[in-house]
C-alpha cells in the first residue's frame, strides 16, 4: 500500500494500521511523512478558497458603495473530504492519488455566492472574471438554461494562483452563484436526492412539485427585481 492510499485507508478506518517497524517514534515519523502531502494538498485548496472569498468580499463592499446595498447576501465554502475525493476518483476510474486528484478534479475547492437578485449575479461575475489573476476554465449558466428538474445556478470553474513557501501554484476552484430563492430550492432538492429508502412513487411526486416550485421561484426572482427597479427609479 503506497503512502497516499495508506493515509486514505487510515483516515476512513481507524482500525487499518500504518506499517511501522518497532516503536511509537517510528510510527509517528511514518504518519507524519504519509500525511504531509495530503495535508499540503488540502491546505492549498483552503488557501485558494480564502483568496477567492476575499475577492468576492472586496467586490461586495465596493459595489455596495455604488448602490447603497450589498449585492452578496452570503458566501459559503468547503473543501471536499478525503473520502469524497477518493470516491470520485474511483468513480472516474482513476488512481486514488494526490496527482490524479489535482489533475482531474475541478471541484475539490468550492465557493457558493448567494446574491439578492439575478442581475447582481451577472454583475459580480463580470467584475470577478475581469481580475488579472483569475482564469475562467468552464462556465455553465443554469439560470438562463435550467436543468430539466428545475435547478438554477451559475457555475464557474476558475484557476487562481496561491503563493506557498515553495513558490506559486495554480489552483482550481468551483464557484456556484445563485439567488436566495435558488439556494433555498437547491437545499430542499438536495435533501430529496439523498433521502434513503423513499418510496419511488412519492419521490416522483415530490420531484414534480419541486420542479413547479422552481418555476414559481424563478417568477419570484423576476418580480423582486422589478420591484427593486421601481424603488430605484422612484429615488431619481
Amino acid at each position: 500500500m503506497n503512502g497516499n492510499n495508506q493515509v486514505n485507508a487510515a483516515l476512513s478506518d481507524p482500525n487499518v494500521p500504518l506499517q511501522a517497524d518497532g516503536n511509537i517514534d517510528q510510527m509517528l515519523q511514518q504518519l507524519h511523512a504519509d500525511f504531509d502531502p495530503v495535508y499540503n494538498m488540502l491546505m492549498n485548496y483552503q488557501c485558494a478558497i480564502m483568496q477567492v472569498e476575499t475577492k468576492f468580499n472586496i467586490l461586495n463592499n465596493r459595489l455596495s458603495m455604488q448602490d447603497e446595498q450589498n449585492p452578496i447576501e452570503s458566501i459559503k465554502s468547503r473543501v471536499k473530504s478525503l473520502d469524497s475525493i477518493s470516491r470520485k476518483l474511483e468513480k472516474l476510474g482513476l488512481p486514488i492519488t494526490i496527482d490524479a486528484a489535482e489533475e482531474n478534479l475541478r471541484d475539490i475547492a468550492g465557493v457558493r455566492v448567494v446574491c439578492s437578485f439575478v442581475d447582481d449575479i451577472y454583475r459580480i461575475e463580470e467584475n470577478f472574471l475581469a481580475q488579472e489573476d483569475i482564469t475562467l476554465v468552464t462556465r455553465k449558466d443554469y439560470i438562463s438554461n435550467p436543468k430539466p428538474g428545475g435547478y438554477r445556478s451559475l457555475h464557474l470553474v476558475v484557476k487562481t494562483p496561491i503563493y506557498t513557501e515553495i513558490g506559486k501554484k495554480d489552483m482550481f476552484v468551483e464557484i456556484q452563484m445563485r439567488t436566495i430563492a435558488m439556494d433555498f430550492w437547491a437545499s430542499l432538492e438536495h435533501k430529496l436526492r439523498y433521502k434513503k429508502n423513499l418510496d419511488p412513487r412519492l419521490a416522483e411526486e415530490l420531484a414534480e412539485e419541486l420542479k413547479s416550485c422552481a418555476e414559481e421561484s424563478a417568477k419570484l426572482d423576476v418580480k423582486m427585481l422589478r420591484i427593486r427597479e421601481r424603488i430605484a427609479n422612484a429615488k431619481a
